[in-house]
C-alpha cells in the first residue's frame, strides 16, 4: 500500500446506492495502491463489504490529498465542515436531483477510479461566506461559515421579522419580511433562487443579498462586491425572536437587538473538476431548460388577436 496517498469518502447516511458507489470507489483505489479513509461511522459496515482491503476512519489528523462525496449537494455542504477547513478539495458523485455542486454521476464510478488516480482533475475555488452574530451589547455570541447562504428566518410565522441590511456600513433598506438570505454564487441556484434571486455563474467574485417576501417598495436582491460587509439588525418588535441558518446546517437563535454580520470567508471551497464543464451547460442540464423557448418544434406561435 503507498501510504503517501490517501483519499477520504463520505456518503449519504442512508442510500444504499452510495454504499454500493463508495464501495466499488474504494475497491479500484486499493488496486492502485490508494489508501481510502471514511467517517467513523461508516467504517464497520464498509470493512464488512471490503474485508480484504484497508479501511481508516477519518479524523482531524487524516492527511487526505482529496474527499469523494457520494450523495447530492446536501451531503457535499455536510462534508464541506470537514475539507473547507482542511482545505482539502471535494469531488462530488451526484445521487440527488439537481447537483449543481457534484461532478459526475453514480454511473461514472470507472472513470472517476481511473482519474483519481491518475491525479488528472483541475482544482476550482469557490466564494464562501463567514458569519458572526452579536448580542445587543455587541458580544460575539456565535460564528460560522456557509458555502451556500446564510439565512435570518422569522422564528414564528405570526409576525415578520423586522431587519435594518447595512451594506459597507452604509444603511440599505429597513425590510419587514420572512427574512434575508445573504448567498454566495454557489448558492445563487440554491435557496436563493427559489427566493427571486439572480443566477451567478459560481465563479463570480461576488454574493447576494435576497429578502424573503419583504413587504416593502423596494425589495430587490442585490450583487455586491467580494470585499463587501453586511450587517443586518433585529429591530422593531421581536419577541418572537428569529433563526440565523447556516446551508440549513448550522443554526443559532437571535433576539432583538442582535447582529448579523457576513462578509467573505478567508478560506475559498475548493471543488475538484474532471473536466472542463461550462456553467452555462449545466445550468441548462440541471433545469432542463428548454433553450429554444417557445419556437421549439411542435409549438407555435400565438396569432395575435384582431384589434
Amino acid at each position: 500500500m503507498n501510504q503517501s496517498r490517501r483519499v477520504a469518502i463520505t456518503m449519504h447516511p442512508v442510500r444504499t446506492e452510495a454504499l454500493d458507489g463508495a464501495a466499488e470507489f474504494i475497491a479500484g483505489m486499493n488496486l492502485h495502491g490508494i489508501e481510502c479513509v471514511v467517517e467513523e461511522s461508516r467504517v464497520a459496515e464498509m470493512r464488512r463489504r471490503l474485508p480484504d482491503v484497508r479501511i481508516a476512519a477519518l479524523s482531524n489528523d487524516s492527511q487526505v490529498e482529496l474527499m469523494v462525496v457520494f450523495g447530492g449537494d446536501g451531503t457535499i455542504l455536510r462534508s464541506a465542515e470537514w475539507a473547507l477547513p482542511h482545505r482539502v478539495p471535494l469531488l462530488g458523485v451526484n445521487l440527488g436531483h439537481v447537483g449543481f455542486l457534484a461532478e459526475l454521476e453514480a454511473s461514472q464510478i470507472d472513470e472517476l477510479i481511473a482519474q483519481v488516480a491518475d491525479r488528472d482533475y483541475e482544482i476550482e475555488k469557490r466564494l464562501t461566506l463567514a458569519v458572526t452574530v452579536r448580542d445587543g451589547d455587541g458580544r460575539t455570541v456565535w460564528e460560522s461559515f456557509a458555502v451556500n447562504e446564510v439565512s435570518t428566518e422569522k422564528a414564528s410565522r405570526e409576525k415578520m421579522v423586522d431587519l435594518l441590511v447595512t451594506i459597507d456600513e452604509r444603511p440599505l433598506s429597513r425590510w419587514g419580511c420572512d427574512g434575508v438570505l445573504v448567498a454566495s454564487a454557489s448558492g445563487s441556484t440554491a435557496y436563493a433562487f427559489s427566493c427571486g434571486g439572480p443566477v451567478m455563474w459560481p465563479n463570480t467574485e461576488a454574493f447576494e443579498v435576497v429578502p424573503i417576501a419583504a413587504h416593502a417598495l423596494f425589495s430587490a436582491a442585490c450583487v455586491v462586491a467580494p470585499t463587501s460587509t453586511v450587517d443586518l439588525r433585529m429591530v422593531g418588535d421581536m419577541s418572537l425572536g428569529a433563526v440565523v441558518w447556516c446551508d440549513g446546517r448550522r443554526s443559532v437563535d437571535v433576539h432583538a437587538g442582535y447582529g448579523i454580520g457576513v462578509r467573505r470567508n478567508p478560506d475559498d471551497l475548493q471543488i475538484a473538476r474532471l473536466r472542463e464543464q461550462p456553467f452555462t451547460t449545466r445550468l441548462v442540464k440541471k433545469f432542463g431548460l428548454n433553450i429554444d423557448g417557445w419556437r421549439s418544434p411542435g409549438l407555435q406561435r400565438p396569432t395575435p388577436e384582431p384589434c
